[in-house]
């Protein structure tokens, strides 16, 4: 049995809880996020860039989804990647590449 679909405006609608949540979650680090789930807020970014058909650049589509400048939200909150958190955001990217095979 296939997955039901997801209309667009419950798509746009969630998304834009998901983005909310992540602005007020500061304190889950990208590189944490990389490392569980394979994915984090810049590339939901990336994402929305592709989507957009060229109307966002990257750093605009940052900038939407961190609800400020990246460079801004870096320095307020991003802490340094321990060696434990790169090693399992590169186990956690491998599984990615193979999702997509």
């Amino acid at each position: 049995m296939s997955a039901p679909e997801i209309d667009d405006a419950a798509a746009a609608a969630a998304f834009r809880r998901l983005i909310g949540h992540l602005r007020h979650r500061t304190d889950a680090q990208n590189v944490d996020l990389m490392g569980l789930a394979g994915f984090c807020r810049n590339c939901l970014a990336d994402w929305v860039s592709e989507a957009s058909g060229g109307a966002m650049d990257r750093e605009t589509a940052r900038h939407a989804v961190y609800g400020m400048p990246y460079s801004e939200w870096k320095k307020a909150h991003q802490a340094e990647a321990t060696p434990e958190q790169l090693r399992r955001m590169e186990e956690s990217v491998a599984k990615n590449a193979a999702s997509h095979a």
